[in-house]
């Protein structure tokens, strides 16, 4: 079967239904996905395997330019391809995947990343026996090996009863101290609040910009900022975004002060509220540390926070990487570790 890249707006609308339709289509599969992309300045390409006019496979890939006119190739959770019928799905992924490294190699890209819903462990890439191309699992975190999904088509009273009695208490605390939720578009204030978490728990917060990007450019997203009654500062704050009846936690921040007032737990349950009345039928909580991972997993604290609010323990294939070049990977590796 032919692969293509789809461009074409027809074409765009029947890949749209695919993903949309499919037991693994997710959002960073989806069309919105690859508009917010580009809206960052990565290039797209929507790669699909087809017959007849009928999709088998597909694989959204994010371009990220590098120095020296290198790139980085990423497929966020996928590829994505048919669960059933008489199609060779070895076949299918091996032909998708080798189109995706050839276009790659071309493009002086230096790895691939895949993070698929189903394992490729049955994939062969007869490029990867190149001597001068290396695969292997991933050490980013960019897409989670488990999350916890809350079920939002039980009642309110249920999705309360399901969560761990700690989670449930800070709820009230948050709601015995007047703290107030509403939705905003205030990202100066939202950033306010991402500086002060990361000074204080230590990480890395994206830059400015893209989380303006997010909030204005990627379809159905929102912010959601607890304020103490009649102040107008917030002092904690959420980022998520609806996509296919699905809600989608994304970025969290709060205050280095007010913290005993738990305003982070009244805001995942207004989110979950959010979601749910906007018709989602799931709401993702987005990465805790995989079941019997290492206590220095970096999500490990991130878990105990989401582990509160119960859900079911959805697990993924760790991310792998294929290294297409190896050697320039680790020079630029260094050159960024020595001169910045």
């Amino acid at each position: 079967m032919p692969v293509r890249i789809l461009t074409e707006p027809h074409d765009l609308a029947r890949y749209d239904a695919w993903v949309r339709n499919h037991l693994h289509g997710t959002l960073w599969q989806s069309i919105e996905w690859s508009m917010f992309q580009e809206r960052l300045g990565r290039q797209t390409r929507l790669y699909v395997l087809e017959e007849h006019g009928e999709i088998h496979a597909s694989a959204l890939v994010v371009i990220d330019t590098t120095a020296f006119g290198f790139s980085t190739w990423d497929i966020p959770r996928g590829p994505v391809r048919v669960e059933s019928g008489t199609w060779n799905v070895e076949r299918m992924l091996t032909d998708l995947i080798d189109r995706i490294v050839e276009d790659a190699k071309k493009d002086r890209a230096l790895c691939l990343f895949l993070s698929p819903p189903a394992s490729l462990s049955t994939v062969h890439c007869p490029l990867l026996a190149l001597s001068d191309i290396e695969g292997s699992t991933s050490q980013r975190h960019e897409q989670p090996e488990a999350t916890r999904m809350i079920d939002l088509q039980c009642s309110e009273e249920e999705i309360l009863a399901q969560m761990h009695p700690k989670g449930r208490y800070n709820i009230r605390v948050a709601q015995r101290h007047g703290i107030v939720v509403s939705e905003s578009k205030d990202s100066d204030s939202w950033h306010n609040l991402v500086m002060q978490t990361t000074q204080r728990d230590g990480f890395l917060a994206v830059p400015k910009n893209r989380y303006r990007t997010f909030l204005d450019h990627l379809e159905k997203s929102f912010l959601l900022l607890a304020y103490e009654k009649n102040a107008t500062e917030p002092i904690a704050g959420l980022m998520g975004v609806l996509w296919n009846a699905k809600g989608v936690y994304y970025y969290g921040a709060s205050s280095s002060i007010h913290r005993s007032l738990m305003a982070p737990y009244l805001l995942q349950w207004e989110a979950m509220r959010y979601c749910k009345a906007r018709g989602c039928v799931s709401y993702d909580l987005l990465g805790i540390a995989p079941p019997g991972s290492s206590p220095t997993h970096p999500w490990t604290t991130l878990s105990d926070f989401k582990a509160k609010f119960g859900g079911e323990v959805v697990t993924s294939p760790p991310e792998q990487q294929i290294m297409l070049r190896p050697t320039a990977h680790r020079l630029l590796r260094w050159k960024r570790k020595i001169l910045g």
